[in-house]
């Protein structure tokens, strides 16, 4: 049990600073569209006010977290050294996570985004998982 909980809080981890590194890559590749855009979404949540966001990045974002969500599953699953336990124990990290991130966006995203978004981690998180068999 201890390295399953090793393997998911490290994919989690993982998970979280790749996407944070991502998000600053495609800001400073896409300044003018993406950076403008997180900036605002970032300014909206933070100090409040209006705020419209991009359908093709929210679409991004969902893509993004579900592949981020399946390299996480896949290393907390050789972690683990199983594919089933840790997996899923990442996949209910990352909803948790999702949804606290989500309460504080609640007001500035579509509904469809964030039941997408956040119903992708664990079902991701468990093919990741899956390929450990292939490795």
């Amino acid at each position: 049990m201890g390295r399953s909980i090793l393997g998911a809080i490290i994919g989690f981890i993982v998970w979280s600073v790749i996407w944070v590194g991502s998000e600053m890559a495609m800001s400073a590749i896409w300044l003018d569209w993406y950076g403008v855009h997180q900036v605002a979404f970032e300014k909206a949540v933070t100090e409040g006010g209006d705020f419209t966001p991009d359908t093709t990045i929210l679409i991004m974002n969902i893509f993004r977290g579900a592949l981020l969500a399946i390299l996480a599953g896949y290393l907390a699953a050789v972690i683990a050294r199983e594919n089933k336990r840790s997996p899923l124990i990442l996949g209910v990290l990352l909803v948790a996570f999702c949804v606290m991130i989500m309460s504080m966006a609640k007001s500035y995203v579509p509904l469809w985004y964030m039941i997408f978004f956040t119903l992708v981690f664990i079902p991701m998180a468990m093919v990741g998982g899956r390929l450990k068999k292939f490795a």
